[in-house]
């Protein structure tokens, strides 16, 4: 039979859980942006090298399980005098895991802007920087919202990641009263209530911030 009272009483539990989870994933998209829109400028670089490395750097997160990635960075740290915190080591692995997907939809915005807006603004005496600046990525921004908000949900959900090593948030906190109770059922469908009402929150913003800026 379900424990509708166990699942109460476990509820204040999850709930600090839910703040660790929100941290890990509000901190993990600022890195992953600003290490998104580096990756991005190294893609559309004119140099060759450049375009390279940031090739190069999107094929290895996109082609490695991010579960390795955090090992390694966790795990393996140490061997070469990394030492980091769980939660710092969740926040990195997770931030320069997600940046490859952003990157990409950063670029795809900015790419599927109108070639002949950047042409008219060079034939007006803009430099390469100004027309990017000031007339394509005004534009593609607003093209971003979607793409990266679905980047941002399927972080949130992948921060379940982090409890392997030891990071106490909600997937952690299931495993460890599943491991005392065993009673799986009542643990999990309470951990999938917080995931939901986590993951609806930020669609709704999106939502909100898609059609506020939407190209009509």
């Amino acid at each position: 039979m379900i424990d509708i009272s166990f699942m109460e009483r476990i509820l204040p539990a999850f709930a600090e859980a839910a703040v660790v989870t929100a941290k890990v994933a509000s901190f993990s998209v600022v890195l992953g942006l600003v290490m998104a829109v580096l990756v991005t400028s190294l893609r559309l670089s004119p140099y060759r090298l450049l375009r390279w490395i940031g090739a190069s750097y999107v094929s290895l997160m996109r082609g490695t399980p991010a579960l390795i990635q955090l090992f390694l960075l966790y795990f393996g740290g140490p061997q070469v005098g990394i030492y980091l915190e769980p939660m710092t080591a969740g926040v990195i692995g997770l931030g320069l895991n997600i940046a490859a997907y952003m990157a990409e939809a950063i670029r795809g915005s900015l790419l599927s802007v109108d070639r002949g807006q950047a042409e008219a603004a060079r034939t007006l005496g803009l430099s390469r920087g100004q027309t990017m600046r000031r007339v394509i990525v005004p534009q593609a921004a607003r093209m971003m919202i979607r793409p990266l908000g679905v980047n941002a949900v399927a972080l949130l959900k992948g921060t379940a990641l982090v409890s392997t090593i030891s990071v106490v948030e909600l997937t952690f906190t299931a495993q460890r009263f599943i491991g005392s109770t065993y009673r799986a059922f009542e643990v999990f469908a309470v951990c999938a209530v917080f995931y939901m009402v986590m993951v609806y929150g930020v669609a709704r913003v999106v939502d909100l911030l898609d059609k506020r800026y939407a190209i009509e």
